[in-house]
């Protein structure tokens, strides 16, 4: 057995169908509610690619072996990062693109089976339960507010965009 196999034996086989087909239901409900969210028709790729993206962040490093927290922050900040990038190409609100890009990962399964755990006296699972969606929630807070940290500038520089007030010396 080389190196590199062995490396490969400690993960286990990578489930590439159930990822297509995660990655296909969160890219369509990511433009499903961006339809709900009025985004204008033109962003429902964009919108979508983020949603995918995010998901397909969480998915990789959840199966590498990453707790269920880290890999929403991770994937959190992947889905803003790449709405960043998305509205200094497109010249709009990164908010357009990471509000939607962001449905795949909100742990709304966890809090639907906190109220449940709580509605059925079962406060032990609800509050585990619950626990974890707001490590989730908050792992989304943080995602969020790391990324939104980077300077718009080196998101143009990124892009190779120059600043308005260059362009217009330029001409």
């Amino acid at each position: 057995m080389t190196k590199l196999s062995a490396w490969f034996a400690f993960f286990p086989p990578f489930p590439t169908g159930e990822l297509f087909k995660q990655l296909l239901a969160a890219g369509v409900g990511t433009a499903a509610f961006s339809v709900l969210f009025y985004v204008p028709r033109k962003y429902y790729g964009f919108c979508a690619a983020c949603g995918a993206w995010g998901w397909l962040t969480y998915f990789v490093l959840e199966w590498a072996g990453m707790t269920v927290t880290e890999a929403t922050f991770f994937a959190a900040a992947a889905v803003v990062f790449l709405s960043r990038l998305f509205a200094v190409m497109e010249r709009c609100p990164a908010t357009l693109f990471m509000i939607p890009g962001i449905f795949p990962l909100v742990p709304g399964a966890g809090i639907y089976w906190t109220a449940y755990y709580i509605v059925t006296d079962q406060m032990e699972l609800a509050s585990r339960t619950g626990f974890s969606a707001v490590k989730a929630a908050v792992a989304i807070v943080l995602g969020i507010i790391f990324v939104f940290e980077i300077p718009q500038s080196f998101f143009k520089r990124v892009l190779g965009k120059k600043r308005a007030g260059e362009t217009a010396r330029n001409q």
